[in-house]
């Protein structure tokens, strides 16, 4: 009784063992795979796809660092953006802002009217964190116009502040 038993057990451990293998080897290459997906990649023992896959995960955690710094870079270089568009006796102003920007549009429209150009109309759009407004303003004295070079220069000290 006890001899077949053994062998049912040495048996299983056999099958066991062989699985284990088979799932290694499958797990194994398709880690080689992921590292470097051309047919015509070198062929590598466990121990070198398991360095290879190390130095791989590294090279990605320092790129995302990296695009990590670039974002926060970009997130805390000028946040506002405007562009001035002279139509004759009529102004368009596109401007693009974060959305915890208070009070910018109300500053905006407050300079352009101080420079007799009241607001006309105002669109809007959000995408994610930012507004994109576009104003149109409209000359007091049509023949007159507007100093758009003006407005321009006080609309770049308010957005540079």
């Amino acid at each position: 009784m006890r001899c077949r038993e053994s062998k049912v057990a040495a048996l299983s451990r056999k099958v066991l063992e062989r699985n284990r293998r088979i799932l290694t080897k499958d797990l194994l290459s398709k880690l080689a795979s992921l590292i470097n997906p051309t047919p015509l990649a070198p062929k590598w023992t466990s121990i070198e796809l398991l360095d290879e896959a190390t130095a791989h995960v590294k090279q990605l955690q320092q790129k995302i660092e990296m695009l990590k710094r670039k974002k926060q870079q970009l997130e805390d270089s000028k946040s506002t953006s405007f562009a001035v568009t002279d139509l004759e006796s009529t102004v368009e102003v596109c401007l693009a802002c974060r959305s915890n920007e208070k009070f910018i549009l109300t500053r905006v429209i407050d300079v352009l009217e101080e420079e007799a150009a009241p607001v006309v109309a105002v669109s809007y759009s959000r995408d994610d964190d930012k507004i994109n407004y576009i104003i149109y303003s409209q000359a007091v004295y049509s023949r007159i116009g507007i100093d758009s070079s003006k407005m321009h220069e006080r609309l770049k000290r308010l957005t540079a502040s």
